[in-house]
């Protein structure tokens, strides 16, 4: 990323504004009792609301770049001619948006010709927002952000979206490691790791508009994220983010998880 041409800050400006709205959007069906959940092919739940704020960003999209291809959790590709994909999670931690838990994100990434370029997690509920552009940084509500400079696992922050999947050797391995354990998941983790608040971020499974967001936004701030072999810039799959001084321990840590 650090030889391709900075991002336009005008397509920052205005992810970070539909990001916004999408997650204003979402709060209308937050700790709703009526709240409606159904389940999609995959499992997963999906409600009102994640289908409205993804609409909501792929008409301004439609309306502003019409030449750009999108992609979303919620609703079919739609195809550009243009060199540009604009990723879509419009509630990232729909488990949790469900239970009334503040800890979901709405995340939007833009990748072009040159790679990531532009992401953004937002937290409607807690109102916090990380938004990076490729060359420009990472800012935590308007103000620049970064990594932690923690260099020790022993009394680090790992946080995760669950134990469940893990590998038993791997999570013995941390265990023992001295690192704290938490699970503050799904995209708010990113948030608080993009942000200085906790050191690393494991996270399998991603589909890519979970992925591209942190594609742009850890790097920016300062940070390192692999797959778990070590590839650079995963697009799916298993994942995890540090604050790049703990990355190789991680890794190794991971190892049996793979």
């Amino acid at each position: 990323m650090s030889d391709s041409p900075p991002a336009e800050r005008d397509l920052l400006d205005t992810a970070v504004e539909l990001a916004q709205q999408a997650g204003e959007l979402t709060l209308r069906w937050f700790r709703r009792t009526d709240l409606e959940v159904d389940t999609k092919s995959d499992g997963s739940p999906v409600t009102q609301a994640d289908r409205a704020a993804e609409r909501l960003i792929r008409d301004e999209l439609a309306r502003r770049y019409p030449a750009d291809t999108v992609i979303g959790e919620e609703h079919p590709d739609t195809a550009g001619t243009s060199a540009r994909r604009w990723y879509i999670d419009p509630v990232d931690g729909t488990k949790s948006f469900t239970r009334g838990v503040a800890m979901y994100t709405t995340l939007l990434a833009l990748s072009d010709e040159h790679g990531p370029a532009i992401g953004v997690a937002y937290s409607p509920a807690s109102g916090e927002l990380v938004a990076a552009g490729r060359g420009l940084g990472c800012t935590y509500n308007g103000t620049p952000c970064a990594v932690s400079e923690t260099t020790d696992l022993e009394g680090a922050y790992l946080t995760t979206s669950g134990y469940d999947y893990w590998a038993e050797p791997a999570l013995q391995t941390v265990a023992r490691s001295g690192v704290n354990m938490r699970t503050w998941g799904d995209g708010y983790g990113y948030v608080l790791l993009a942000s200085g608040r906790v050191d690393v971020m494991v996270d399998p499974g991603l589909s890519p508009w979970d992925v591209a967001p942190m594609n742009v936004i850890i790097p920016e701030a300062g940070g390192r994220i692999t797959d778990f072999a070590g590839v650079e810039l995963p697009d799916q799959g298993d994942v995890v983010a540090t604050n790049g001084r703990l990355h190789v321990d991680v890794l190794s840590m991971l190892a049996p998880t793979r």
